[in-house]
């Protein structure tokens, strides 16, 4: 397999049952007198472009806010897009010490700096929450000739293809990575910088396959425009219906990517522990279950100290991974 980063396209717990009317959520009891403060306006950060999982969630998590009041003061979304995550959370690391910066995490945030020389790794942020997990499903083109994952692995040792995801050495690396050598066929990776961009390289037939966490793509999926064949997670969303895993093909990689909210290093305790009492309402809401449902993600809740060492552990593991198929050193 070969690694390709095109320069031109490479830039830098339970679900709640649905209520008739709003929900009525307290908002939390946790040093309200002291955080927040209601005059300080939050800088949520995106460390991707518009459209993709990780602005998704965050985009979610921020309606869900603001629907129930829960944070007394302006909410400002930004999306600071750049070197697989590396820009937006280099600037909330440098946010050191302040609890009105905040973002959200996805697989990137574990693999980046395991690659790339980022000054912060995952342990030096403050942890506030795992909030799910997620999977990626191999696509091509809705009017591909292939029509079955055996078909593209036939197809794919006989003759050399490239398969798109978004960010470099990730977990969109990781998986059709880990799954080629399990399956015994090689490919060219190419590294994208949203899934809008991979998305029109698939349909233009300058890909011949791609990787996406199925919540971004479903409704091409739905559409026909693309074209599932394998999913790498344990169990089938619904809305995948059909599609096998690469563990009923015997090819399982035990692999997600974690999807959760982090301040900057430092922030202060009371800040911590606010946002973890508020996560504990959001996870709770019709609106949250629906996100969960609709992005065809696993819930996975856990809090503070708890989901820093599953970040830590999880470093660990993709490390050995990327090392392994010689990705990193």
């Amino acid at each position: 397999m070969t690694f390709n980063l095109n320069s031109g396209w490479l830039r830098a717990g339970a679900l709640a049952t649905a209520f008739a009317a709003p929900l009525a959520l307290a908002a939390p009891a946790v040093a309200q007198e002291v955080y927040p403060s209601g005059d300080e306006t939050l800088d949520w950060t995106i460390a991707f472009g518009p459209g993709g999982g990780n602005d998704i969630m965050a985009r979610s998590i921020i309606e869900i806010l603001n629907k129930y009041d829960l944070y007394p003061g302006d909410i400002q979304a930004e999306n600071r897009a750049g070197g697989s995550g590396a820009v937006g959370w280099g600037y909330l690391y440098g946010q050191s010490g302040n609890p009105y910066g905040i973002s959200t995490t996805s697989g990137s945030f574990v693999t980046t700096p395991l690659q790339a020389d980022t000054p912060w790794e995952p342990e030096d942020f403050t942890p506030v929450a795992l909030l799910a997990t997620d999977d990626l499903v191999l696509v091509v083109n809705g009017d591909s000739e292939i029509q079955n994952i055996e078909q593209f692995i036939e197809n794919a040792k006989a003759n050399p293809i490239n398969i798109g995801g978004t960010g470099t050495v990730n977990v969109d690396f990781i998986v059709p990575t880990l799954f080629a050598e399990k399956a015994g066929f090689e490919f060219d990776y190419v590294s994208f910088n949203s899934m809008s961009e991979q998305t029109t390289a698939l349909l233009s037939n300058a890909l011949d396959a791609m990787v996406g966490n199925p919540g971004e793509i479903l409704g091409l999926i739905e559409s026909g425009d693309l074209r599932p064949l394998v999913f790498s997670g344990q169990n089938v969303p619904e809305a995948l219906e059909g599609v096998p895993t690469m563990g009923d093909l015997g090819y399982d990689i035990g692999v997600s990517m974690p999807r959760g909210l982090i301040l900057p290093p430092d922030a202060p305790e009371e800040a911590q522990s606010w946002w973890i009492e508020t996560m504990k309402q959001v996870v709770e809401t019709p609106e949250w279950a629906e996100y969960i449902r609709s992005n065809t993600l696993t819930p996975t809740v856990i809090y503070g100290d708890e989901f820093g060492t599953f970040l830590s552990n999880t470093k660990n593991g993709f490390g050995q991974v990327l090392r392994s198929v010689g990705a990193i050193q």
